[in-house]
């Protein structure tokens, strides 16, 4: 899934010369898969209840196959937009069930697994862009920290207008339609073992497990799923925001040049997936709340290091990598803290996943807004920092209601 949602970025002036577009003027795929996201989770928390979680893992694999292999061969903006929507609900289904189904089989001693399973998503994403640039060379990668330039060779000047009629076609560039395909091919490896997990179950392996689930359920439950949709809504939001704006943040308010501030992004971004990977480690000999904790103090001291000194590149590099690794840990150990007090199913994953989506489409939007409105003021470090405070706030809020007794503990027989 990391792999298949980084692919876009170095391949996106590619996929902009095959539909006759400027890069700026495809905002609308970012929109459709935002759009599947919310919807692939809303639809992937009814499904995890009422059929198979390995068969409902595998088939939506295949969907988002399908999706990697025509997106490289759509030729209007329109049909490119819904491949990205299809490939989103592919993406909403796959985040919440792979997380439904650490909690299923760990339960509420699935940290490390749960740790595991977000740090393999940093990785895929790291070396997506190494494939592309394998697969199409150093012209196109060099581009994916400018997606918001507003022009392209001349090539691409040229009329939005639908070419011959034709909705699919080859890319001229056949190398585009490989690093699509690469990333497909690993994939469909992938969903062979999800189906034979499926296959391979016994109805007397089934009883089993069903039988020994316990369901427990804090005394409030409801409160409880309410203020882990703010707290990963506005995580994940600060997260992005950093991630998607620190490029043009050092370049214009700090004064770098272009390369030191790719630098910083990949500082920020690589301590991120370390210690993610490290994570699988602390996790077996700490709690998550207090994985949490460190994080929240790691995240608030960087953020405010950052705002107090935001015209100081040495503080950016220092405290971008601080901040980086910080958040690594939050939103895995967020979801194994709550299980450890009340049960989340099917349903409970997705509302938590929607809050996230919402986090990436509405935090960043913001950002943008105000950094546009104040540009001689750190708007995007004053919207992290607001969010490292406001995630805080919340996880002791959390940690009050679910210490409180727990209701009548709930077995599920059949």
């Amino acid at each position: 899934m990391g792999m298949a949602a980084a692919i876009l970025g170095p391949t996106l002036q590619d996929l902009a010369r095959n539909v006759n577009r400027n890069i700026s003027s495809l905002s609308e795929i970012f929109i459709g898969r935002a759009v599947g996201y919310l919807s692939g989770s809303a639809i992937g928390g009814v499904l995890l209840d009422c059929m198979n979680h390995s068969l409902l893992l595998g088939v939506s694999m295949l969907v988002l196959i399908a999706g990697l292999y025509l997106i490289p061969l759509c030729k209007t903006a329109v049909l490119l937009a819904v491949m990205m929507s299809v490939i989103g609900v592919s993406f909403g289904i796959l985040d919440t069930g792979g997380n439904v189904l650490i909690l299923v089989i760990w339960g509420d001693k699935g940290a490390p697994y749960m740790q595991a399973l977000h740090f393999s998503f940093a990785l895929g994403a790291f070396l997506a862009p190494l494939l592309a640039k394998l697969a199409l060379g150093t012209t196109t990668v060099s581009a994916e920290n400018h997606t918001e330039i507003g022009f392209l060779p001349s090539a691409l000047n040229r009329s939005s207008e639908a070419d011959s009629g034709s909705l699919f076609g080859v890319p001229d560039d056949m190398n585009l339609l490989w690093a699509y395909a690469s990333v497909g091919a690993y994939i469909l490896v992938v969903s062979v073992f999800l189906f034979a997990l499926f296959f391979k179950k016994s109805s007397r392996q089934k009883k089993s497990t069903a039988s020994a689930q316990e369901y427990r359920r804090a005394k409030y439950h409801k409160a409880l799923l309410c203020l882990l949709f703010l707290y990963f809504l506005f995580y994940v939001g600060g997260e992005v925001t950093y991630g998607s704006y620190i490029f043009s943040f050092a370049t214009t308010h700090v004064g770098m040049n272009e390369k030191e501030a790719a630098g910083l992004n990949s500082i920020f971004w690589g301590t991120f997936a370390a210690c993610r990977g490290l994570a699988i480690f602390f996790a077996a000999c700490l709690q998550p709340g207090t994985m949490i904790v460190v994080s929240n103090v790691g995240s608030l001291t960087s953020s405010l290091f950052l705002v107090l000194f935001d015209k100081s590149p040495l503080c950016l590099w220092i405290a971008s990598s601080v901040y980086g690794a910080s958040l690594a840990t939050m939103f895995p150990s967020g979801i194994s803290w709550i299980e450890q007090y009340t049960t989340i199913n099917g349903k409970s994953a997705a509302f938590l996943m929607i809050g996230a989506a919402f986090g990436v489409m509405a935090t960043p939007a913001i950002a943008g807004v105000l950094q546009g409105q104040y540009p001689d003021l750190p708007a995007v470090l004053y919207i992290c920092l607001g969010s490292v405070v406001l995630t805080t706030i919340l996880f002791l809020m959390m940690y009050k209601l679910a210490t409180l007794p727990l209701g009548r503990q709930q077995k599920r027989k059949h």
